[in-house]
């Protein structure tokens, strides 16, 4: 499957049912790859999201150094020649998060034309009507009115969202359950995976749902 099937393939799949095939290629520990609940998916009427991150940390709190608009030019840079769909994860480096918007109408715009299809945050986003109004991906604590002080720190570093460490060029799926990471190992094998947990989960829930369901006749389905 080339990379451009694979994902719209991906776009076939909701967030859990693609965690649970990853948990069956064991490539990872089953409480890793993915983001809390702190981490909400503020528009979930967009669907679902995939693309490649595009990463940043940034401080907005403190005013300890001056804010330097060059370093924007090269985050803008980064995501103009990374792989498409693109995916801005910034992290909050600084020590008050929470007051913390990392984007608005303006730069989500800018992102948007130049190939991403939504942001990741571990903080505050702001300007919720205009940015939903251009279909762009919000996933993020919540929103605050004001950009603070502000500034990007360093681009294209491995950054830190509420436990989960993405780095740049990672691929990135999320829907209104939560984000996960698509892991490079056995990728290939995903598309079997995912049909094996929809296979077995479907015969469980019309056993469930149907005229015949008992406990003991539960317990044989799910201990076969």
């Amino acid at each position: 499957m080339s990379e451009a099937n694979f994902l719209d393939y991906l776009k076939t799949v909701d967030t859990p049912t693609l965690c649970n095939a990853i948990e069956l290629l064991g490539v990872r520990k089953d409480h890793e790859g993915f983001t809390p609940l702190e981490l909400r998916c503020l528009f979930p009427e967009l669907g679902r999201m995939i693309g490649y991150a595009v990463t940043a940390q940034v401080e907005t709190y403190t005013s300890m150094e001056k804010r330097d608009n060059r370093v924007f030019l090269d985050l803008y840079g980064e995501l103009s020649k990374s792989p498409k769909p693109g995916v801005m994860v910034l992290q909050e480096i600084g020590g008050h998060g929470n007051y913390a918007a990392h984007a608005g109408e303006v730069m989500s715009s800018i992102f948007h034309r130049l190939g991403a299809v939504g942001l990741v945050s571990d903080c505050g986003v702001r300007d919720l009507p205009e940015v939903r109004r251009i279909g762009f991906h919000y996933f993020a604590k919540g929103s605050v009115a004001s950009h603070a002080n502000f500034r990007i720190v360093r681009v294209g570093v491995p950054v830190q969202i509420h436990g989960l460490v993405i780095n740049q060029g990672d691929l990135l799926h999320g829907d209104d359950n939560g984000l996960a990471l698509v892991p490079k190992e056995k990728r290939e094998l995903i598309p079997e995976m995912v049909d094996r947990v929809r296979t077995r989960e479907g015969k469980l829930l019309d056993y469930v749902r149907g005229p015949h369901f008992t406990l003991d006749g539960l317990k044989s389905h799910i201990l076969e």
